[in-house]
């Protein structure tokens, strides 16, 4: 009897540590719903300042663009943007 309440009180804490596990992550981690595919792109301004971002898609059309932390470069002043004019445009 008393290796059954051991093992019931051990069963209840594990499931009580998932429990509080699953809804401590649930408040860090964003769903982005329905997407159909996310990629990441560099996107420049006119004063060469390329920042990363990971950009996320359905049908052709953006759903959500974020900034991804420390993936940002500045170029000198005579910088060319190597990629062609179609690829620096289109986003989805």
């Amino acid at each position: 009897m008393k290796k059954i309440i051991i093992l019931l009180l051990l069963t209840l804490v594990i499931l009580i540590g998932i429990l509080a596990f699953s809804t401590a992550q649930s408040n860090y981690v964003k769903i982005i719903p329905h997407y159909t595919h996310s990629y990441t792109k560099a996107i420049c301004n006119s004063e060469n300042f390329c920042q990363d971002y990971e950009i996320f898609c359905k049908n052709q059309e953006i759903i959500e663009i974020n900034p991804i932390t420390g993936a940002s470069v500045q170029f000198p002043e005579n910088w060319q943007d190597p990629r062609d004019e179609e690829t620096i445009n289109s986003l989805c």
